[in-house]
């Protein structure tokens, strides 16, 4: 079984739905509010504990109903909490998600996860030696985010940063990396790049192997020389929350099959994951990807 120890943020959504955005400064009717589990480091981990991999979390939440909860949820997806803290004192982080016309607008309050420390990524040393990859985003302390990539680097342990919420990074973190894995705007942030150079030629300016995400256009990624496009899947979205995040955790599990096999396997779980509302709701299963995949017409291709 593929061993995945993702370092991340966990989270409860606050959810919003409604017919458009409103603009600076107007109010609006919505039609649902609705609460749910969230979190970037949640999210990658319970979608690749159902893509069949054996996840650990390394986090944490706080001591109150929301904690609680999410806490009981990851427990229940079959994600090891022996490295996620519950605190004493401090809130649970949270997410106020706004969803109009199947895009969403995000605002997060990180709470317990900003007491994720480097520390606590060290005495997860053996852990993570274990692992087959090791999955980090940004929703947690940049010395957690460093600590992490330089200790898979040091133990030889491939780790894939997902750069989210996008801040311009060292070159130094980046050359430690084994795949980051920005979408478009994430990647110009990144670079502290103008946003409308040419992604292909931002992606050829970092120091390490690139998957970018393009939404409905799939994705593109290199390893050595010019990138290569891997088509997207034509899907009806509900809500492309948490789509990201199913392809960082599939791209993990999937990445012992090597990376063209692991970025189209990537692409036909974030597709599968936008039919349901919430983040973790539409995360597909391992049977559900491949039985997908199997019954395209024409047979799917890739570079």
């Amino acid at each position: 079984m593929t061993r995945i120890v993702v370092v991340g943020s966990i989270n409860i959504d606050l959810v919003t739905l409604a017919d458009r955005f409103p603009a600076p400064g107007e109010t609006l009717l919505a039609q649902r509010f609705l609460t749910v589990a969230g979190g970037k480091g949640a999210n990658q981990a319970v979608a690749a504990a159902r893509l069949g991999a054996e996840v650990s979390l390394i986090g944490a939440v706080g001591d109150d109903t929301f904690g609680r909860q999410l806490w009981q949820g990851l427990r229940e997806e079959g994600v090891d909490l022996s490295h996620t803290k519950q605190l004493a004192e401090g809130d649970t982080g949270s997410a106020s998600i706004t969803v109009a016309g199947g895009e969403n607008q995000i605002l997060v309050v990180p709470g317990a996860n900003a007491q994720v420390t480097p520390a606590q990524v060290t005495r997860a040393r053996s852990l993570i030696a274990r692992a087959d990859a090791v999955l980090v985003q940004m929703e947690i302390p940049l010395d957690t985010v460093e600590a992490t990539v330089r200790l898979g680097h040091q133990l030889g342990v491939p780790v894939i940063l997902n750069p989210a919420p996008a801040q311009p990074l060292p070159s130094a973190w980046l050359q430690l990396a084994s795949y980051v894995t920005p979408n478009q705007h994430e990647l110009a942030i990144l670079l502290d790049a103008d946003p409308q150079e040419d992604f292909r030629a931002l992606m050829q300016r970092v120091p390490c192997p690139v998957v970018l995400t393009r939404g409905r256009e799939g994705a593109w990624y290199r390893r050595h020389g010019e990138p290569i496009h891997q088509t997207g899947y034509a899907v009806d979205v509900v809500d492309s929350t948490g789509a990201g995040d199913t392809f960082n955790a599939a791209l993990a599990v999937f990445l012992a099959e090597g990376l063209p096999q692991a970025v189209r396997k990537a692409c036909a779980a974030a597709a599968l994951s936008v039919g349901k509302l919430g983040a973790q709701a539409g995360m597909p299963s391992l049977v559900d990807v491949e039985t997908w995949l199997t019954s395209l017409t024409p047979p799917d291709r890739f570079s």
